[in-house]
């Protein structure tokens, strides 16, 4: 049902982000602040990697934990989960009553849907959930790379963007968010469904266990994300703008900017191995997750 699925997809995605949120605070770090750790530029190859891998990235949480304690690490992790829980809730249940339109008009109702309707119900899921939770998303993104002086709590945030920098602030960033949701939700949705199809045909069991679902999710959110990741940089230096002293407006001048400045893979993929183990860690709990609690409320 609708409800099941609304309840599903909440605790798929508390749970799925909760576990990942120090690595989710860290990689908006990365992303946001454009002159972080310059001063390895003038150093060997060797740290010039670390700066976009793991590396650096734990340093950077071992440091936080130092200056501002063990917790600071899940800062903004509350707006995260004002966003996460109705996003998830809109996507998954989007993507069951996607599924079922399209399976009704092309055909298919009650059966795993073709891939290019698979890639469609995902990507019409993930567009619907972004529309609506966006301005929650510019929340959680200006929270986790300013002091916590700044903003005291999530009201805090939105009523200085709208009286200092205007209600359209809220949407800044929001085409590229469009543009990556497209291909990382699509791909993401149809990776899983269609590996969990080819389960069910090698194997004859209609329902994986569960640490197949966990890497089914995996592999779905290794191969959205690495898709989406550009964009995913795009679309967090527009939204951090405003306190990172750069005036970012559009796409292709922010894509510009970051690749003149930073070079391409250190400037648009800053991160990505670091979102190459919490990606697909987030994914995998939270594909995992609504599966296991849709078959546990079916039985209630």
């Amino acid at each position: 049902t609708v409800l099941n699925s609304l309840l599903s997809g909440a605790f798929a995605g508390a749970v799925a982000k909760t576990a990942v949120a120090p690595l989710d605070r860290t990689k908006i770090i990365f992303q946001g602040k454009t002159h972080l750790y310059k001063q390895h530029t003038q150093t060997n190859p060797y740290e010039l990697l670390c700066l976009c891998g793991g590396q650096e990235a734990y340093r950077l949480i071992y440091r936080t934990y130092l200056k501002e304690g063990f917790l600071s690490l899940w800062r903004g992790n509350s707006a995260t989960m004002v966003r996460v829980i109705p996003y998830a809730a809109i996507q998954f249940c989007a993507h069951e009553q996607y599924k079922r339109i399209l399976g009704g008009y092309y055909g298919f109702q009650g059966k795993v849907l073709p891939p290019v309707q698979r890639l469609l119900a995902g990507s019409l899921a993930g567009t619907t959930a972004a529309m609506i939770t966006y301005p929650l998303d510019m929340v959680r993104a200006r929270m986790a790379v300013t002091p916590k002086e700044m903003y005291s709590n999530i009201m805090h945030v939105f009523v200085r963007i709208s009286r200092e920098e205007g209600l359209k602030t809220l949407y800044r960033g929001f085409t590229p968010t469009i543009l990556g949701v497209i291909p990382y939700a699509g791909l993401s949705f149809f990776t899983y469904e269609s590996l969990k199809k080819l389960h069910a045909e090698k194997t004859g069991r209609a329902q994986p266990y569960s640490y197949e679902r966990l890497g089914f999710g995996a592999c779905a959110g290794l191969i959205g994300q690495s898709a989406s990741y550009p964009l995913d940089v795009v679309r967090r230096r527009m939204q951090t703008a405003g306190v990172t002293g750069h005036t970012y407006s559009t796409i292709g001048g922010t894509m510009r900017e970051i690749v003149s400045e930073e070079g391409v893979i250190r400037g648009l993929y800053k991160g990505l191995s670091m979102n190459w183990v919490k990606g697909p860690i987030a994914v995998g709990i939270s594909f995992m997750t609504f599966d296991l609690t849709q078959i546990l409320l079916r039985k209630v």
